[in-house]
């Protein structure tokens, strides 16, 4: 049973956070911009990227919860590197369900100056961020009692 969470958490956090990640980073790119720069920007491209960051944020939500069953089956549960992997995987379903989802969704119904899409930019700089500690965290597992 732990090989089959495990393989979900792991399979589902490359599929699905993965894509989320990828597909916020490159949503400022291709945004519209009142600006007139058009260049290499492509709304169809943008909205592609809305509906993935989305989609995959919500198909996504199995990978804490496999990770949550899979800690509790292995005892896991009180050791602080889940307990920070918890706080910074709900900071950045925070920061994307009320910043950088409707912030896209905003630049889509009405783009606007060249610096909204750069702040969401580095909001998704966050949120990349913060998927990249968690990884490491769970790579490192700091607090387990486990020699590296």
């Amino acid at each position: 049973m732990e090989h089959v969470l495990l393989s979900v958490h792991v399979l589902g956090g490359i599929v699905f956070v993965g894509g989320s990640a990828a597909a916020t980073s490159l949503f400022p790119r291709y945004a519209p911009a009142a600006s007139g720069d058009g260049e290499g920007r492509s709304r169809s491209v943008a909205v592609a990227l809305h509906r993935i960051t989305g989609g995959y944020a919500v198909f996504g939500l199995v990978v804490p919860v496999a990770g949550l069953i899979l800690a509790a089956v292995q005892g896991r549960m009180g050791e602080i590197w889940i307990t920070v992997s918890m706080i910074l995987t709900a900071l950045a379903a925070l920061l994307l369900a009320t910043q950088i989802h409707p912030r896209q969704r905003d630049a889509l119904a009405a783009p606007g100056a060249p610096a909204r899409l750069r702040t969401l930019g580095m909001i998704s700089g966050f949120y990349n961020l913060t998927w990249a500690v968690v990884v490491v965290l769970m790579i490192v597992r700091p607090g387990s009692g486990e020699g590296a």
